[in-house]
């Protein structure tokens, strides 16, 4: 009925934020528009970081990037962020700008989490590239995996409701309360019901990164919003 359909939306919301949520991140470095690429020069060769990032080669070969998408990428990032790297703060800023109507600090915690992929509380350029590049260029599966790694908080290999209510909470307060006012308080725990009923497939209490892939697979309103985002740059 309706209110499965809100369910299943809300769903698609929580996916879709993970694209999201990187296209605030370029959109607030001014990473968007790449029509200022042939004007762009080696800001590479630049001294004046903090964090040195590998070189533009390097990092072609290991992203889906072109070096020229890559040096537009970098002078919007050392910009914004001339230390050369962005810390947890730098990403509640970030969120609190686009969405002023809510909380976005838990959310914005949880992404920079998964940005951190070294876990030192910091994400440097290569961090900040290899995100992007499988959120914008990767294949399903690698998306998938990206967003898992995002739901999976204590990084265990497993997604339990604890986890994805907290992620769900994260997204109501960002979104803020007036998103949607005919929702209740307990909205977020349903749709957490909702999400296992149907990715919890050996009904163990926990989602697994193979049902996380399989179930998002077969959801067509997923799959659709996995993919909205291609070719953004």
């Amino acid at each position: 009925g309706r209110a499965e359909g809100g369910k299943d939306g809300l769903q698609t919301v929580g996916i879709l934020l993970v694209v999201c949520s990187s296209l605030k991140l370029m959109h607030f470095l001014g990473l968007i528009d790449l029509s200022t690429a042939d004007s762009v020069e080696d800001d590479f060769e630049l001294s004046t970081v903090c964090h040195r990032p590998e070189s533009m080669d390097k990092l072609q070969e290991q992203t889906k990037f072109t070096k020229k998408e890559l040096q537009v990428l970098y002078r919007g990032f050392k910009n914004e962020c001339p230390s050369g790297v962005v810390n947890e703060e730098n990403f509640k800023t970030i969120y609190s700008q686009f969405f002023p109507q809510g909380d976005s600090s838990m959310y914005a915690h949880f992404l920079f989490e998964a940005f951190d992929t070294n876990k030192n509380g910091s994400v440097s350029f290569e961090d900040f590239v290899f995100g992007l590049s499988i959120i914008l260029r990767g294949t399903i599966n690698d998306r998938l995996n990206w967003a898992f790694n995002l739901y999976d908080l204590n990084k265990d290999g497993c997604i339990t409701k604890e986890e994805m209510l907290d992620i769900m909470k994260s997204i109501y307060d960002m979104m803020g309360k007036y998103t949607y006012p005919t929702m209740q308080d307990d909205a977020p725990r349903e749709h957490v019901e909702s999400f296992f009923q149907k990715m919890d497939r050996n009904k163990d209490g926990v989602v697994t990164i193979e049902e996380f892939i399989e179930s998002c697979k077969k959801d067509e309103n997923i799959m659709q919003s996995m993919q909205l985002f291609d070719n953004v740059i």
